[in-house]
């Protein structure tokens, strides 16, 4: 519907207009149906604006609980916990929270071509873990059935954490290439949200500012004294200046 307010009508078409003024008739009619036109196709920005096209709207980082897993392989001929092994656990469980301890899941195949060496290895990993600090009463071993006897299967080991974490990346529902609309791609933003997920070291800073700690008054001291101690270098040749 067109805005009554905003029907013009130029003077040059008044009664009495002079006739001195017919020649600019053609160019104020134009211009009264350009204003015209502009009020009556006037758009809503509130019903565009709302369509979400942010990559931090659709992957959205939230706070979850999410399993931790590892496999590590353990060969037939193995006697016991080998120095690989040792090291990947160590950076495994070096996220462990010990302060939740959850519980640290040993799962050791069985009915597989490994299984004595696996069983052996799997009671080192448990070891292992309490000597790393986890709870001897928050570990628990248990045995998987392996696919095929025919095969070296894993021991797995698993417990479950807090993480930021996001959606799965690598949606693609429609053709990269239709932008028509000038928006977005499902995928747009996913990965760059996923890294900094991982990267928090404690997802609770997504929530709220952590309380100030304590000062050290004693070490704070120190650096003071030597600040106000230390000597002043100048130029090139390395010359020292007392206060």
């Amino acid at each position: 519907m067109i805005d009554k307010t905003c029907e013009f009508r130029p003077a040059s078409m008044r009664p009495g207009a002079s006739t001195l003024r017919r020649p600019m008739l053609a160019v104020s009619t134009a211009f009264a149906l350009a204003l015209m036109t502009g009020c009556a196709t006037r758009t809503d920005s509130v019903t565009v604006g709302a369509v979400p096209d942010d990559y931090r709207t659709n992957h959205p980082i939230f706070i979850a609980e999410k399993e931790q897993v590892i496999d590590l392989p353990v060969g037939a001929s193995e006697r016991g916990m080998t120095k690989m092994q040792r090291t990947a656990l160590g950076g495994f469980l070096s996220d462990y929270d010990r302060n939740a301890a959850p519980v640290l899941n040993i799962l050791v195949p069985v009915g597989s071509y490994n299984q004595a060496a696996a069983a052996q290895a799997g009671a080192d990993f448990a070891h292992f873990a309490k000597k790393y600090g986890v709870p001897a009463s928050r570990i628990a071993v248990s045995s998987y059935q392996a696919t095929s006897p025919d095969v070296s299967a894993p021991v797995r080991v698993t417990y479950s954490a807090i993480k930021a974490q996001t959606n799965k990346c690598g949606r693609w529902p429609e053709d990269i290439a239709e932008t028509n609309q000038n928006k977005h791609y499902a995928d747009f933003g996913c990965s760059y949200q996923n890294n900094l997920a991982a990267q928090l070291e404690n997802p609770a800073d997504l929530l709220g500012p952590r309380k100030q700690s304590e000062i050290d008054a004693e070490r704070r001291s120190n650096v003071i004294d030597a600040y106000r101690n230390a000597p002043v270098w100048v130029d090139s040749a390395v010359r020292e200046v007392d206060y």
